[in-house]
């Protein structure tokens, strides 16, 4: 007597009842970035011949994990210049201000994003108050 869906929801055997809704990989991982699109980006670019469960996880942690860490840095490069926009400017300083970010992506050209503001010690001018100073060091030389 009982309905057909019902037999569908408790069948034994193998694979899973149509009623589960499927859950992704990446919700799974607890990831924003796709891990099934990194699996098949994995498999199909011929890095290797099998492909583990893991990698793509693996992989999609360590990636967003940059990003998130880049658009950090760059969000507060461009509040610092008083904007709400990031702009390839502010990625570029927040680049090339972090040791580690610059060391990965020391060959890395972004385009539109300037040189970090830089001159040279002996462009400026020098000082002019150590005259003063040399004076009274040298009367208490004897």
């Amino acid at each position: 007597m009982s309905s057909k869906s019902d037999a569908d929801a408790k069948k034994g055997g193998r694979g899973k009842p149509k009623s589960t809704k499927s859950v992704s990989r990446s919700s799974k991982a607890g990831l924003q970035f796709p891990v099934g699109r990194i699996a098949r980006f994995l498999k199909a670019g011929k890095y290797a011949e099998r492909v583990g469960a893991g990698a793509p996880v693996y992989l999609s942690a360590v990636l967003e994990y940059l990003a998130a860490e880049v658009l950090e840095l760059a969000g507060n490069a461009a509040r610092d210049n008083k904007k709400t926009r990031i702009i390839p400017r502010h990625i570029q300083l927040a680049v090339r201000n972090d040791e580690e970010l610059s060391r990965l992506l020391g060959s890395v050209t972004i385009a539109n994003g300037g040189v970090l503001p830089n001159i040279n010690q002996t462009l400026l001018p020098k000082k002019v108050g150590k005259d003063k100073g040399e004076i009274g060091s040298a009367s208490q030389e004897f």
